[in-house]
Order: structure tokens, then sequence, then C-alpha cells
């Protein structure tokens, strides 16, 4: 049986450098800098598709999410990591990826460098049954909107203030 917590990740210092791979389980007990994979993905509308977290998640269950992606293996770079968690999680594959910015988190123990990517996909999707409970599109601000009444992962809210005045609505 998998088990997501014996997943070998990369950890990394402040300054993004690689230290240790680790299996995920020890990463999250000791609050450890790691990286992760963000991907925003669109459909032709620009609306963004956002998804509910399980509430089996090791971090933030149950929370609304702006991304797909995940915790980086060892010795995956981000763009792989990209590819995988897309395919994992939303059954999309074959679609092509924009690189937009990397960014540092940081909030109580869950400390992170993040790659955030784009891509364009009208679904279907199929989802990963362990990770994403449901999921639908939405305009970016209708998205903030739902942010002040409901729980959002931090950092996806975070990164999607940044970005989105890159992704203009119509």
């Amino acid at each position: 049986m998998y088990n997501p917590g014996e997943e070998i990740v990369q950890i990394v210092d402040r300054d993004n450098l690689e230290i240790e791979a680790l299996p995920r389980r020890i990463m999250r007990e000791k609050g450890l800098i790691h990286r992760a994979c963000y991907i925003l993905v669109f459909n032709d509308k620009r609306e963004l598709f956002l998804q509910k977290r399980t509430d089996t998640k090791d971090v933030y269950p149950s929370c609304w999410d702006v991304a797909a992606g995940g915790v980086v293996l060892a010795g995956e770079s981000y763009e792989k990591s990209a590819v995988r968690e897309l395919a994992e999680e939303l059954g999309v594959s074959g679609v092509s990826l924009t690189t937009h910015f990397d960014q540092y988190y940081e909030m109580d123990s869950n400390r992170v460098w993040g790659r955030i990517f784009s891509c364009v996909h009208n679904g279907p999707f199929q989802l990963q049954k362990e990770e994403v409970a449901f999921g639908y599109f939405m305009s970016i601000p209708k998205i903030f909107q739902l942010s002040e009444k409901e729980d959002f992962t931090p950092d996806g809210i975070d990164m999607l203030r940044k970005i989105a005045p890159r992704f203009p609505q119509k």
C-alpha cells in the first residue's frame, strides 16, 4: 500500500540549495524547508480550477486550493514534479506548462520553496480520490471573495495574490 509519508523528498535551505533527502514524514515532523510545485489550471474563459482538499491531507486538510501540485521528490526537478503531480491529481497530461516565478513561503511549520506554473485545460478531470474531494472552475475575483469566508491553503492564496495581475479577467 502506498504511504505518502515515506516518499523521499528534497530538503533545501533558505537559499533553496539542496541539503539532503528525507522521508516526507520527517520533513513534516521537523518543519524542514522543502520544495513544491504549484500548477494553476485555467480554462479558455480564464477561470481557475479550484479544488477542495480531502480531510486526510497531511497539511491543510479540507481547505480550498487554487493549485494542483505537491512536494518535489529527491532527485526530481520542479518541472518533472509539476508534470507528475498534474497527472496524479487531475489526470492531465500532455499540456504546455508556463513557468512564472519561485517563492519562499513560511507559516508555522510549513516552510517551502515553490515554483509556480500555469496551464490551460478545460477538463474533464480525473481527480485523485486520496487528495482531491471535488473541484470546479471559478473566476479569480470570486475565489478571493470565497477566501474571505472559507479556509484556503495559505501558501496558495498568497501565491494567487501575487500572480493574479498576470491573468486579467474578461
